[in-house]
């Protein structure tokens, strides 16, 4: 996006609108500034466009999982249902974007499965009465890297996704939450 949105808003006029896909978090809408030089806006939805030209998608989770022996146990403190919420996986994708989470639930509990489109993954399951049994593989610890952005993101309020958005330019790019010179949401 770095690259696309820079070489766009030079090539739009001030006040001009740009809707671009964002990563694999949906669109945002980009107004370019008065001088040109940079474009700010909102978060617009989770819909997603099919992934541009050059962008590595990374192995899938069972390719990762697949014959791969666990390496450890993993310990969770706290209830992975959060891990459903919308808001919340937003953040976690800003915060630690190459993570891809997903979860399944099929009445006797909830799956999570982790994985970093390279050699990391990991799986927790939590059953009815709350007892989680989790696992990883890989050199990273991807749910740890999971807590500290949920803890990142409720020490902000838990922002809901729609007070996200972005600042671009020629030189940074800055996700923001709820103005754009709140700062950075997580520094980079």
């Amino acid at each position: 996006m770095r690259g696309y949105a820079r070489s766009r808003e030079a090539q739009t006029r001030p006040g001009g609108r740009l809707v671009i896909p964002w990563s694999r978090l949906g669109t945002i809408a980009l107004t370019v500034a008065d001088d040109g030089k940079s474009a700010t806006g909102w978060v617009q939805g989770l819909a997603t466009f099919m992934p541009g030209r050059g962008t590595d998608q990374g192995r899938e989770y069972h390719a990762i999982r697949s014959g791969a022996a666990t390496d450890r146990s993993a310990h969770v403190d706290r209830d992975l249902g959060a891990l459903t919420d919308p808001n919340l996986l937003f953040a976690l994708r800003v915060s630690h974007p190459d993570i891809r989470i997903s979860t399944e639930g099929d009445g006797r509990g909830l799956a999570v499965r982790l994985h970093d489109g390279i050699s990391s993954w990991a799986t927790a399951f939590t059953d009815e009465s709350g007892a989680t049994d989790a696992s990883e593989g890989g050199p990273r610890h991807l749910l740890a890297e999971v807590e500290a952005g949920r803890r990142h993101w409720e020490e902000r309020g838990s922002p809901p996704l729609w007070d996200f958005g972005m600042t671009v330019g020629p030189d940074r790019q800055e996700v923001w939450v709820g103005a754009p010179d709140a700062g950075p949401y997580f520094p980079t």
